[in-house]
């Protein structure tokens, strides 16, 4: 690369940052919270008696699952404007990323719930916990330490994910990397950059899932 090139990188790594840090992740904090409440609530709704209820459930599953993420964010963004639904980009975004995020997790979360072993429900029933107190007190707890480890890669892959944003007009990392890049056509750099501070984020969320993981298999020795 040339110095033109490396002055372009040099000048755009703090634009960059800033971005990562005032858009791509609190895109995936929020996201994945709330992704995460909706995913417990299909979740159970996957896992009621009622058969309208899990119908539902398992329909919003398989519409979230068997369709690309892209195509459900130009439907927040683009498609809803046409029912006079009209949603700014950085909300659009979170709405798709949280109800995709809801998707995959809810079965992940239903996977943990199912593997309580069934005892732990009786045992609750004979001591007279309603249903919301065993889930909350009993099931819930031994349910989170299964699923850290799928839902963690969630994490990691709605942080790559972030980057369909640009599509709808989100300035986060990739969006400042694309209109840096424009006027030189140097987008090998930028996007290697842009690269760069994507894998130095799912680094550290990498280690930070192997020091909970280890916690978790501590106490459970314990």
């Amino acid at each position: 690369m040339d110095a033109a090139t490396w002055d372009l990188i040099r000048h755009n790594l703090e634009p960059m940052l800033v971005a990562t840090v005032t858009k791509t992740l609190p895109l995936t904090a929020i996201s994945f919270v709330v992704g995460l409440v909706l995913a417990l609530f299909v979740a159970l709704a996957r896992m009621s008696s009622v058969r309208v209820v899990a119908a539902v459930a398992r329909f919003y599953i398989s519409v979230i699952r068997g369709t690309p993420l892209l195509v459900q964010l130009f439907i927040v963004f683009y498609a809803l404007p046409e029912l006079n639904i009209v949603i700014d980009p950085f909300p659009a975004a979170v709405i798709a990323f949280s109800l995709n995020v809801g998707g995959y997790a809810a079965e992940v979360i239903r996977a943990a719930i199912l593997s309580v072993d069934r005892g732990q429900w009786e045992a609750s029933e004979a001591l007279g916990l309603s249903y919301p107190q065993t889930l909350r007190l009993i099931v819930l707890p031994q349910a989170a330490r299964i699923a850290v480890p799928p839902l963690s890669n969630t994490l990691i892959s709605l942080v790559k994910d972030t980057s369909l944003a640009s599509t709808i007009l989100v300035t986060e990392l990739l969006r400042v990397a694309q209109l840096a890049a424009a006027p030189t056509f140097d987008f090998f750099a930028l996007y290697g950059v842009a690269a760069l501070y994507y894998w130095i984020i799912c680094l550290v969320l990498g280690f930070a899932q192997t020091r909970v993981e280890t916690r978790l298999a501590r106490h459970l020795a314990g």
